[in-house]
């Protein structure tokens, strides 16, 4: 492991040490490891230094890709819900372990995501006529990485209460 001193200094520009720049680049929302490792990696550090500052961080607590994955999975629940596989897909992007990915994805269904997906959307649809609503749905649910059988159950799902509404 690199003494401080040696951490904090770099050649080049600005003269940022490696440390520093993460801390900067972690101030912004949360990043995985690999996000830092490659962040690092592009401004120029060699993977010694890279892999010194990536220790600190972890060691400090400052990067967790656990507490990552949790909060990047609630926030898009939240936000912009999608299916497990893309969810999945998102993160194994960010250098997130598989076995991570699976643990915190475990708790998730597709069907209630796909309902929450949907949200005020089916409400903006309402107006279409069948066949239009339907391809509606469909599209909006695949573009958000939901299969196809998944999208024709919620559909069913969706026109067996409007039909008890009718009632």
């Amino acid at each position: 492991m690199m003494k401080n001193k040696e951490m904090n200094q770099r050649p080049g520009k600005n003269n940022k040490s490696p440390l520093n720049l993460a801390l900067n680049y972690l101030t912004h929302r949360s990043r995985s490891v690999y996000e830092i490792q490659e962040y690092l990696i592009n401004k120029g550090f060699n993977e010694d230094i890279v892999r010194d500052t990536v220790e600190i961080l972890l060691e400090k607590q400052y990067v967790n890709d656990i507490i990552f994955t949790r909060n990047f999975v609630e926030n898009r629940m939240n936000n912009k819900p999608k299916s497990k596989y893309a969810l999945a897909y998102e993160l194994n992007k960010k250098g997130i372990e598989s076995s991570i990915i699976e643990d915190v994805l475990k708790g998730y269904d597709d069907h209630e995501l796909a309902l929450k997906a949907l949200g005020k959307k089916i409400q903006l649809w309402t107006h279409l006529d069948g066949e239009k609503f339907k391809k509606k749905i469909l599209n909006f649910l695949q573009y958000r990485g939901f299969n196809y059988d998944i999208s024709i159950s919620l559909i069913n799902r969706l026109n067996q209460s409007e039909q008890r509404n009718l009632k």
